[in-house]
């Protein structure tokens, strides 16, 4: 019987409902929501399973030991004291991620070098030879968080962000985060039971994320690389019959899942990517002004997408966004349309009136995640309120 731990699993503002959702579908024990993460305990083939599969966190922290301290000396300390052979040897590269808020501590790339000197003087003091920093391919990638004065030591089992899926070779000029992309398919309802279409996909990422959900394919299955794989206590064994038993829920899917876009190298982008992802068989792409669609049935469908936000089109943006809610009105019927944008005064001019608004960040862009259900028939236009 292996030992449950707790974990840390990081992600965007507003997503921590969907992901405690999502680790408890997988499996997660004492599930805890945060401030942009949630903490749960499993043992180590759950640590394994959810870096794997997890669709909405960006990382997978463990943490291995948390204390007081009030000064960079007892952090310092901390470090040259702490029983670092457990994790690394003089041969080992590593790197120090550190995260600071309060009064005491307020640089926190002066905290990492404080604590990799400690880290390293342990070492050199014992056996006059050092392990090394390595900034891109660490052994072991440790997180430091310093909250006022409470210190939590935690190692990085997932490497680079969980949103490096491994499919994306092409992009546009603005891509979209792919966790970010998962998620908001997730707060949008999607249930991968009606047809999806995104009209303007860029690069690919809402079409790929919907298909990969709709497959129950899991999220991380083209990663090359996790950071477990060179902890001390990897089991190759262990992480192989995880991977076995989560490719055996893999399905195939009744409902179509399609994106267009305008512009013939988006088009291009769209589909290497959904080769690199093994999806070009279950995601219909074609060239198309989504000013020219008309719904194809009168089946419900679920539309989500990310139109132009105006930094590069300020001139004609809001004539943009009319035409979005003209052609939602005009020509899909019984659709769920959902989309993301930071141009808050282009919105007014969509015509329609949200049902629902949530507060999302795209990067750094304040964003709203907007709702407008289109009946079948005629019904009232109403204008959009502001903010």
């Amino acid at each position: 019987m292996r030992e449950n731990f707790k974990m840390i699993a990081k992600t965007f503002y507003g997503f921590e409902d969907i992901l405690e959702k999502e680790l408890l579908t997988l499996g997660a024990q004492n599930v805890i929501k945060g401030n942009r993460y949630v903490s749960f305990y499993g043992d180590k083939g759950f640590l394994y399973k959810t870096n794997f599969s997890i669709r909405t966190a960006l990382k997978i922290l463990k943490p291995i030991h948390t204390q007081k301290i009030k000064s960079e000396q007892s952090l310092y300390k901390l470090f040259y004291e702490f029983p670092w052979e457990e994790y690394i040897n003089i041969d080992s590269k590593f790197i120090i991620d550190s995260v600071v808020s309060g009064k005491i501590f307020t640089h926190s790339q002066y905290v990492s070098q404080k604590a990799k000197d400690g880290l390293v003087d342990q070492f050199r003091d014992r056996y006059n030879k050092r392990p090394n920093v390595d900034l891109n391919y660490p052994d072991l990638r440790i997180n430091l968080h310093i909250q006022n004065d409470v210190c939590t030591i935690s190692l990085d089992s997932s490497g680079s962000s969980l949103h490096h899926r491994g499919y994306r070779s092409a992009t546009n000029i603005a891509p979209i985060n792919e966790v970010l992309a998962a998620g908001l398919i997730k707060l949008s309802g999607w249930d991968a039971e009606t047809d999806f279409l995104d009209p303007m996909c860029g690069s690919g990422t809402f079409l790929i994320e919907a298909a990969m959900y709709a497959c129950k394919i899991p999220a991380n299955i083209n990663r090359k690389s996790f950071a477990f794989e060179k902890w001390n206590d990897y089991d190759s064994n262990l992480f192989n019959i995880i991977r076995e038993s989560q490719l055996k829920k893999i399905i195939n899917p009744t409902i179509k899942i399609k994106g267009s876009d305008k512009a013939p190298s988006a088009i291009e982008k769209t589909k290497q990517n959904l080769k690199n992802a093994n999806l070009i068989d279950f995601v219909e792409v074609e060239r198309n002004d989504f000013f020219q669609l008309q719904k194809e049935t009168e089946k419900p469908l679920h539309v989500l997408t990310n139109p132009p936000y105006g930094k590069r089109l300020e001139g004609e943006i809001n004539a943009i966004y009319q035409s979005i809610g003209d052609s939602l009105k005009q020509s899909f019927p019984n659709t769920n349309a959902w989309l993301i944008s930071s141009n808050m005064e282009a919105l007014k001019h969509i015509g329609l009136r949200p049902s629902r608004k949530i507060k999302v960040f795209n990067g750094k862009l304040d964003s709203r995640l907007l709702f407008f259900p289109i009946y079948k028939g005629t019904k009232r236009v109403h204008k959009l309120n502001k903010n």
